[in-house]
């Protein structure tokens, strides 16, 4: 099954009644019996899987080329930056993120080399849950989503959207887009190794409340007031 549509179903099945009787939940998190779950499972997943996966990867790969990676991944969502900075009629910002998606892509060898940024010309990312915000749209319950990690029914839908109007989906097939994914989960999880030893107490609420400042602070342009300045912005925990 398409990631996309399999995402669309999970988040239909959270939606159901009986998930949103559960009103003795904290406010922004309802479903928090089911996202516990849900959070255990990515929990195994990544410490069997993913975290050793990732150390091996920052192990064999240099860093000017683990940098480059990062920097590809990043120059691919430009194009939904076009897009949602548009429909946020935000023309500089679209403007800003078509030249850097074309210099990137050509003088930077498809983004490897941000070219863009030493040319000054700022990053400034925008997903289709900001796009959601902006129209006025509330962000709903905060869900945990299997593998991909913490969202809220409005970054979630965001999700869904960006996913079909991405460069991976709207260029490639099947197997680009769950390559692309692949390489994505990696390099996410490996910028997140320097995060690990600032998880304390309950490792659910800490990431819950991180996710959720720091998705306010995306939302809102980075204007944010919070006690988790240690890590270094919005994107690192995005997809955490």
């Amino acid at each position: 099954m398409n990631l996309s549509r399999y995402l669309l179903l999970l988040v239909a099945l959270l939606c159901s009644p009986a998930l949103l009787a559960q009103d003795e939940m904290p406010e922004e998190d309802p479903w928090e019996p089911m996202n516990r779950k849900v959070f255990a499972f990515n929990e195994g997943l990544d410490r069997y899987f993913l975290k050793p996966v990732a150390h091996g990867y920052r192990a064999v790969t240099p860093d000017p080329l683990e940098r480059g990676v990062t920097n590809f991944i990043a120059n691919i969502y430009e194009f939904n930056t076009i897009i949602n900075s548009t429909l946020q009629a935000r023309p500089e910002d679209a403007f800003d993120a078509t030249g850097r998606f074309i210099i990137n892509t050509t003088v930077g060898l498809l983004g490897f080399i941000d070219v863009a940024s030493a040319m000054g010309i700022e990053r400034k990312p925008a997903d289709f849950g900001q796009t959601l915000a902006v129209w006025g749209v509330d962000q709903g319950p905060y869900l945990m989503l299997p593998v991909l990690g913490p969202r809220t029914v409005r970054s979630g839908a965001g999700g869904l959207f960006d996913s079909y109007t991405g460069v991976p989906y709207l260029f490639g097939d099947s197997e680009d887009v769950m390559a692309f994914f692949a390489l994505e989960t990696l390099d996410i999880r490996a910028q997140l190794i320097k995060a690990d030893d600032l998880v304390s107490g309950d490792r659910y609420i800490f990431v819950r409340e991180v996710y959720l400042q720091r998705r306010e602070a995306f939302v809102k342009g980075g204007k944010i007031e919070d006690s988790f300045s240690d890590f270094e912005d919005e994107e690192d925990f995005e997809d955490f």
